[in-house]
């Protein structure tokens, strides 16, 4: 099997609690998504047929439906069920069973291919509805647009391969043949085709430009109607894609889920740049991209974490057009700030911090020199100390941001006091502790930027700022701990359950205990503040031992976030990624090997409930990718990945330049999860992590694995990863 066949898209399409995965169809950060139109796995029914997703988990822009039978019986949209349905990442199949119609799909980058086959007798209608907008028809081609919001238009060009017997749009479900246009909520047009028609294939472009510009990307990408020509070109882009990391082992369904994961952080950003221009939403015009291809649709807190590190590694080019893709959107707003939530229809400003930083300092550090760091650097100041730090908004810095500058930490209120500031949001609440946290590592990460840059005072600054993770550490209780605005603890306060939704008056989706370890960027320092390395370990391992407290209906009224659990773990939500890893900071990396191979087992299957929490397009799956390779960014901006516990026999990294990292794993097998020994280009290697440039010359990681741990093996002072320091 190649690759791809080891890829499936209905892993995790049941969501254990919040929103599922959907089974998306397209190529590697292509424009065009589709997925068929469903709430989850469990829907009996499809809306019509996809034609293209314009955000992540986003409904469908446009919607296409064919029928057979009475006229009488249109709709703007068709219900249909369904059967037989097949999904691969180039191709869909499925039976729409009530009226006897099988439809085959492949997509492009810009445009895509429908075959749709009918059973029945009577007339064949092809059905198209834009949701708010305006389509047209002339003969066998339909064109229009779908308005997004914020100015923001998605454009179609569409033709089939036959021409009907009549069209026009849709009106009290008649055909009204002396209209051609169809304007406003659910735009409808119908193509009707003669008695017997046994097939119609469709293919269409679509743009964020123009029409015209819509029917150049199909023209260019589909010459014709093959179908299966479409399908087999992105069947070979997917296989070179995801051959960039080759995999050996005993278990088929630890592939199966490392490749799906794979796919899934092909999923988002999205290249937007159409031959050689973009319509950009954040300042509402069409720019030419010069070369470097536009990117967007990426929710940074998520991503930083993991799916922007692994971009670094196999797709450092594609990293380093999403970070100018960045700066471009800075320039771009009215404020010269850095992105959170980049969408297609601009920056949502979505969660809390401004982790951007970190993806330009990690991939500097990392070695991509193609952007620009002054310009990174300052948008990525402003956003920090001019935007508000408030969740969820786009406004200035007021009050709150004015006591941090001063105070060195969000103020928290007591329970029942009133919110005086207005750029709190009134469901997200200030998330105190996760904010000052969030932000004292975006700091540390300025601080880094600016020593790069000669800005050695800014260094200072911002490095002596990071620390300030220290103002809401309570030393009785050794957890972080929301604090007022005259400096004392709110009081009395449970780490599991204070807080009101999601715990948002204290931190943000999840509890004390999983921001407790919430300092990825000075985790020897935190060591200390918990009392040494065997006071940390024992605490990590108190917080997978300690029960929830309350009944899980209970629990997760409060926490609907707060998934995958052990104990007061989350393995659903991306704050906790890094955590199962701190062990070896420690000195016991092999309870890292246990706990990273337990939660993989546990909560990431091959099945339809095997992804724990949100996979927000490569949030959750880029730990599963790295922890299946056996190591982790857990410090993005600290070029080195710490070790886990690898889960193939062998693992072969396509770093570009003709070279190849490889894992290989003596002794190997799917029980043996233990690091023994390892080697590191033949030499023996006793540290838990090692650098990316040791990566990047290429050369092999070799382990030898066993059933029982090696307690002693990297448990030295010196092996322990490296974290903080101060500049020069």
């Amino acid at each position: 099997m190649e690759p791809v066949d080891y890829v499936n898209p209905y892993i995790g399409n049941i969501s254990h609690l919040l929103v599922p995965t959907y089974p998306t169809i397209h190529l590697p950060n292509s424009l065009l998504r589709v997925y068929p139109e469903r709430a989850d796995f469990t829907g009996n029914q499809i809306s019509g047929l996809p034609v293209s997703v314009t955000s992540h988990r986003g409904a469908s822009a446009f919607n296409l439906s064919p029928y057979q039978g009475d006229e009488k019986k249109l709709n703007a949209v068709i219900n249909y069920g369904y059967d037989n349905e097949i999904i691969k990442p180039y191709f869909y199949h499925v039976d729409l069973d009530d009226y006897g119609i099988a439809v085959k799909f492949a997509p492009s980058h810009q445009s895509a291919i429908y075959q749709i086959n009918f059973t029945e007798t009577g007339p064949a209608y092809l059905i198209l509805n834009s949701l708010d907008g305006e389509m047209k028809v002339n003969a066998n081609t339909i064109s229009g647009y779908q308005s997004l919001g914020n100015n923001t238009k998605v454009f179609l060009y569409m033709e089939t391969d036959l021409k009907p017997t009549s069209s026009g749009i849709l009106s009290d479900q008649k055909i009204n043949p002396a209209v051609k246009t169809a304007t406003g909520k659910d735009a409808c047009v119908v193509l009707k085709y003669p008695l017997n028609t046994k097939q119609i294939k469709v293919r269409y472009g679509i743009s964020f430009i123009s029409i015209e510009q819509a029917k150049k990307n199909l023209q260019r990408e589909i010459k014709d109607y093959s179908l299966e020509k479409v399908a087999e070109t992105g069947r070979g882009v997917w296989n070179k894609t995801l051959g960039k990391i080759l995999i050996d082992g005993d278990n088929e369904n630890y592939k199966t889920v490392f490749y799906t994961s794979l796919y899934r952080t092909y999923e988002r950003m999205i290249c937007i740049s159409e031959d050689g221009n973009y319509f950009s939403a954040f300042d509402g015009k069409v720019h030419q991209d010069l070369g470097i291809p536009f990117y967007t649709d990426d929710w940074i807190w998520d991503t930083y974490r993991a799916t922007h590190p692994l971009r670094a590694i196999i797709e450092p080019k594609k990293e380093q057009d999403m970070i100018n893709s960045f700066i471009r959107m800075a320039e771009q707003m009215p404020d010269f700030w850095m992105p959170t939530f980049p969408e297609i229809t601009g920056d949502s400003r979505r969660m809390n911090s401004n982790h951007g930083v970190a993806t330009i300092i990690d991939a500097y550090n990392k070695g991509l020199r193609g952007f620009d760091l002054e310009k990174a650097y300052l948008a990525c100041k402003n956003a920090i100390t001019q935007k508000t730090l408030a969740p969820w908004s786009p406004k200035k810095a007021g009050a709150l941001d004015a006591f941090y500058k001063k105070n060195g930490y969000i103020p928290a209120l007591h329970p029942g006091e009133e919110e005086t500031i207005p750029e709190v949001h009134s469901w997200e609440k200030r998330q105190p502790v996760a904010v000052t946290l969030g932000t004292v590592y975006d700091e540390w990460c300025l601080s880094k930027i600016a020593k790069i840059l000669g800005k050695d005072e800014d260094a200072a600054y911002f490095a002596e700022r990071s620390l300030n993770y220290h103002k809401v550490f309570n030393p009785e209780t050794k957890f972080f701990h929301p604090k007022d605005k005259d400096g004392k603890f709110i009081e009395p306060f449970d780490y599991r359950f204070s807080g009101g939704i999601g715990a948002r008056d204290a931190y943000d989706e999840n509890n004390g205990w999983v921001y407790r370890w919430d300092v990825q960027h000075n985790i020897s320092d935190l060591v200390k503040m918990m009392g040494g390395k065997d006071s940390f370990v024992n605490e990590l391992e108190r917080m997978y031992n300690t029960p929830l407290g309350m009944g899980r209906p209970d629990f997760h009224h409060q926490f609907g976030d707060h998934t995958g659990i052990v104990g007061q773990y989350s393995m659903g939500n991306e704050p906790s990624m890094h955590i199962p890893y701190l062990y070896n900071y420690g000195g016991q990396p092999w309870r890292t090997q246990k706990r990273v191979r337990s939660l993989l087992n546990q909560w990431f299957r091959n099945d339809l409930m095997g992804i724990p929490g949100d996979e927000d397009g490569g949030g959750l799956t880029s730990f599963v990718v790295f922890s299946s390779l056996g190591f982790y960014p857990i410090t993005p901006g600290l070029p080195m990945y710490v070790i886990g516990a690898p889960m193939f026999r062998d693992a072969k990294i396509d770093i570009g330049n003709g070279k190849i990292f490889e894992i290989s794993c003596l002794n190997y097998s799917p029980d043996n999860k233990y690091i023994q020994s390892a080697k590191l280009n033949g030499k023996e290697w006793n540290k838990s992590w090692f650098s990316h440039q040791e990566l990047m010359q290429g050369g092999k990681l070799e382990f030898v694995m066993g059933k029982q741990p090696n307690k002693k093996w990297a448990s030295d002072e010196d092996a322990l990863p490296p974290s903080f320091s101060m500049p020069d």
